[in-house]
């Protein structure tokens, strides 16, 4: 008897007889568990401990190790339901982490910054009637994730109409952040930026970024046809007008030589084409919108020679008459600017063209020039190294070959 009380609590519990005092209860057990029950109903027919038509369910009101038996068995069912949602966590798991950096960037987003009339008021004519000057003036700014650390610290330079300024300075001093501010995809802490004197939250933001051009270190391309990565600068621009931007960007030669040519697609990131392939097809999307204003950062950075000289040619043609921002590794590349910046932890730390600021002994900007000379010829050394062991050891392979080979057997050791 002792053995069985436990067995009548599982039983009162459970139990879906008619003489259950809960009638909600037995409503609660019959719908949650039918699927199950019309299951071991069918699959279990030939067992009189699982089978649940209405005989035995009958048989079973009275009868506590039925009742307990269903339990287990239900139990284990639920038991297999569960498990076959294992491989479904692993997606979870994924989307989780592919999420993550989409809600950061909603989080740091500060809306509040950035007055909701200005981003949706039509301004045409100041917009379009721009000189084309960019002033910071005292600029302070933290990132929303790192309130605790200044990116920019009383940052103070004007970009003038229609000349390069370039941008220098060792990683994390606040070169990308400047163009970050002037993109308004975040807002100064304190201070202004202002275009031709007027500060830049007077304008509309939709009207504004569609004035200016970006070309960035890793551009991005999506996995449609050439002709579409360029368009996506300026929907609506013709045949006519991307035709003459990748022109422009020294794009459309090699364009033409593809079998597809402008309906050639370039795969998911641009993987169809070379790194400055795909670096003249977002120059060209940069310049299809007839840009005021053109932001390059780092857009030679990681390409090879060749590359390099190819999308600097390009550059240098279509940065006359625009406002250009130059942010620069390879200081070669900035000779010409007009005006050059060196950054240090935020802030302006030398300025003046590069002759002026070469002349500066021990300054900033030539220490980082003459290391960058240093590394070049490293390089051309390790290189020179690398080619004369690869002809040595040709030799040594040409004179172990006619070694090998019996006397009196004429070797052509250039075979």
């Amino acid at each position: 008897m002792g053995d069985r009380a436990p067995l009548l609590n599982v039983s009162s519990k459970f139990s879906i007889g008619d003489h259950d005092d809960n009638g909600n209860k037995k409503q609660f057990f019959t719908n949650s568990f039918s699927d199950w029950r019309r299951w071991f109903s069918r699959k279990g027919s030939d067992n009189k401990y699982i089978k649940l038509d209405d005989d035995t369910e009958r048989s079973d009101k009275d009868e506590p190790v039925g009742i307990f038996r269903l339990v287990i068995f239900i139990f284990a069912q639920c038991l297999t339901y569960f498990a076959s949602t294992g491989p479904f966590f692993q997606s979870f798991s994924e989307a989780r982490g592919a999420a993550a950096p989409v809600f950061r960037l909603i989080d740091e987003g500060n809306d509040a910054s950035i007055n909701e009339i200005d981003i949706w008021k039509e301004d045409t004519e100041a917009i379009y009637n721009i000189n084309g000057d960019i002033e910071f003036d005292n600029i302070n700014f933290s990132y929303p994730s790192r309130k605790d650390v200044s990116a920019l610290r009383n940052l103070s330079l004007i970009a003038r109409a229609g000349q390069t300024t370039a941008l220098v300075g060792s990683s994390g001093c606040g070169k990308s952040t400047c163009i970050s501010l002037f993109l308004r995809y975040y807002e100064p802490s304190s201070g202004r930026i202002m275009i031709d004197g007027r500060p830049i939250t007077d304008y509309n933001v939709q009207q504004l970024r569609q004035n200016i051009g970006v070309v960035s270190q890793e551009p991005i391309l999506f996995g449609m046809s050439i002709y579409e990565n360029i368009r996506f600068g300026n929907v609506n621009g013709t045949q006519l007008e991307i035709e003459q931007a990748a022109r422009e960007a020294n794009a459309h030669n090699f364009i033409m030589q593809l079998p597809d040519k402008y309906e050639t697609l370039v795969g998911e990131r641009g993987v169809q084409l070379s790194g400055g392939e795909k670096q003249r097809i977002a120059l060209a999307r940069a310049l299809v919108k007839q840009p005021t204003f053109l932001l390059l950062d780092e857009a030679t950075s990681a390409l090879d020679n060749v590359s390099e000289k190819l999308v600097q040619e390009a550059l240098d043609r279509v940065c006359k008459g625009r406002t250009t921002i130059v942010i620069a590794h390879r200081l070669t590349t900035i000779q010409k600017a007009h005006h050059i910046y060196v950054l240090d932890k935020g802030n302006v730390i030398e300025q003046g063209t590069h002759e002026t600021l070469m002349a500066k002994e021990g300054g900033k900007y030539q220490t980082m020039v003459k290391h960058q000379q240093m590394e070049r010829i490293n390089d051309d050394q390790d290189n020179m190294m690398s080619i004369q062991k690869a002809i040595e050891e040709d030799e040594k392979l040409k004179f172990e070959r006619s070694r090998s080979l019996g006397d009196g057997q004429i070797v052509d050791v250039n075979k």
